[in-house]
């Protein structure tokens, strides 16, 4: 459920208002144990994720790095290779 939860801090290019908000949602998705909320939920759960990916750019703007940003391509891989270490290569055929 959370797959759309990752680090977006010190990335270039930096972290896109979408990457936000589809975080955020997933946030709150876990929090409320909502897929897609009921009409009378409505209201509530689309100002919580407004109310988060608020927060996380907040967040995203004020936090500082000294180590140089990273590269998505090159994260990408890494995960990738770690997933293929994890769950062995995807077969074939």
């Amino acid at each position: 459920m959370c797959r759309n939860i990752r680090t977006l801090h010190n990335f270039k290019p930096p972290a896109t208002d979408d990457e936000i908000r589809a975080s955020a949602l997933q946030f709150v998705r876990k929090l409320s144990g909502f897929t897609r909320p009921s009409r009378v939920n409505e209201v509530a759960f689309n100002q919580a994720v407004d109310d988060v990916a608020h927060a996380a750019h907040h967040l995203l703007d004020s936090l500082v790095s000294n180590a140089p940003p990273r590269d998505r391509a090159v994260e990408a891989a890494k995960a990738k290779a770690r997933a293929a270490e994890r769950f062995g290569a995807a077969r074939t055929g």
